[in-house]
């Protein structure tokens, strides 16, 4: 059974009793509310928030999470910003007192450190071509806008950005940001409540509807061409800007994803574009959600002679499902997979305390998938044909490509 309770700075607690489980998850989220000023400034505060307190060096703060079996992380979304910990049942006070210490008193050392090591590892992760292509995409899907603020962009401004930088969009955060909390564990709530009351209860109030970043708009066709000369395959992304959780067609929307081309062997991709013309190594759909927006992708990865006859494999299925009803067994498939995926991402204690306080961040009541999981139930046929048609147009899309020179 859940609880919700309240601290004194007005955050949320959402309290999950799960007994006989020998570890207490935390999570924290912070909501993101204001674009950063310069790229790259988020990614590095998330990145120093654990390189020391006033209490604790770097190591010194390594060897007391060491000491005590704490599983600690900062964790940066789009939308929020996520503090987040598992410890032993014994050990929830200790973890406590260390996050405590972590949020009120992170003195953001080791900056230059830790920008040198952002650029190796982004310089690293360009040198693949699938990374390049989807970078390319989203600079181009949100341009002009926080959310495209990719890593070529961060990259690009990291050496703009300044300790102060960092430390100023901390404080800005903490100050002006809605803060959701979940607990999940065995321990019972009136033992913990003083306990978080007195720690993160006395961060700065949880504020609501300063809301700033506004919706992104795509509103053309915009394409993003690449070469290199050391690829022996192309990698090709498509994708539409389309409403996200919280809106009405969210729930057809995740069914079209999965009958299209997110559940493996059994979408409409795979089976068509790589089992039965052979055109590709890998191909797939997805679907991501922020705040305010939706992004639909179709990927590839093919030989560079069937870019072509990939594009029009694309324009084929999209047609195809623009035009006719999905199957009935298409359908409930689709309905069976995202119930199990739901009920697989929220086994643990602590994938419930992130799945409550994501969704109670983002406004949407922290029961949020078990509401999804029963609106998708009453998801018709009808419903997909009509998101299909409304949102695969033919006029405002992003193309990636990348291939050989």
């Amino acid at each position: 059974m859940v609880e919700i309770l309240r601290l004194q700075n007005d955050t949320g607690l959402i309290y999950k009793q799960n007994k006989n489980t020998p570890r207490m998850a935390l999570c924290l989220d912070f909501s993101i509310n204001l674009p950063e000023e310069i790229p790259g400034v988020y990614t590095l505060m998330a990145r120093l928030l654990l390189q020391g307190t006033k209490k604790y060096n770097s190591e010194q703060l390594a060897n007391e999470f060491e000491k005590y079996a704490i599983d600690f992380a900062a964790e940066l979304f789009p939308n929020y910003l996520r503090i987040k910990f598992i410890c032993l049942n014994e050990d929830f006070s200790k973890a406590l007192e260390l996050m405590n210490d972590i949020l009120k008193n992170s003195t953001f050392e080791n900056f230059e450190n830790e920008r040198t090591k952002l650029i190796g590892e982004i310089t690293t992760e360009l040198d693949s071509p699938r990374t390049v292509a989807m970078d390319a995409y989203y600079r181009k899907m949100f341009e002009n806008h926080y959310y495209g603020n990719s890593l070529v962009k961060i990259l690009e401004n990291i050496n703009k950005v300044k300790k102060e930088d960092v430390l100023n969009a901390y404080v800005y955060i903490l100050n002006n940001s809605k803060k959701s909390l979940s607990i999940v564990g065995t321990l019972d709530k009136d033992r913990i409540y003083e306990e978080v009351n007195s720690t993160i209860g006395r961060l700065p109030l949880s504020t609501s509807g300063n809301f700033m970043i506004e919706k992104p708009e795509l509103n053309e066709i915009k394409d993003a061409i690449n070469t290199r000369p050391d690829l022996n395959q192309a990698h090709i992304i498509k994708g539409w800007l389309l409403p996200t959780y919280g809106e009405a067609d969210y729930p057809a929307i995740v069914l079209l994803n999965i009958i299209l081309g997110s559940s493996g062997l059994s979408s409409r991709l795979f089976a068509r574009l790589r089992d039965q013309q052979g055109l590709a190594y890998v191909v797939r759909s997805s679907y991501e959600t922020y705040k305010y927006a939706g992004n639909f992708m179709i990927y590839i990865a093919t030989a560079p002679s069937n870019i072509d006859t990939c594009l029009k494999g694309f324009d084929k299925e999209i047609k195809e499902i623009k035009t006719y009803p999905v199957t009935d067994e298409e359908l409930e498939n689709a309905k069976t997979n995202i119930i199990g995926k739901y009920e697989f991402l929220e086994e643990t204690n602590i994938q419930q305390a992130c799945s409550y306080a994501k969704y109670d961040v983002l406004g949407l009541g922290y029961n949020y998938s078990e509401n999804i999981k029963q609106q998708v139930q009453s998801v018709t046929k009808e419903e997909i044909l009509k998101c299909a048609q409304t949102y695969f147009t033919d006029d405002k899309y992003v193309l990636s490509i990348i291939k050989p020179e």
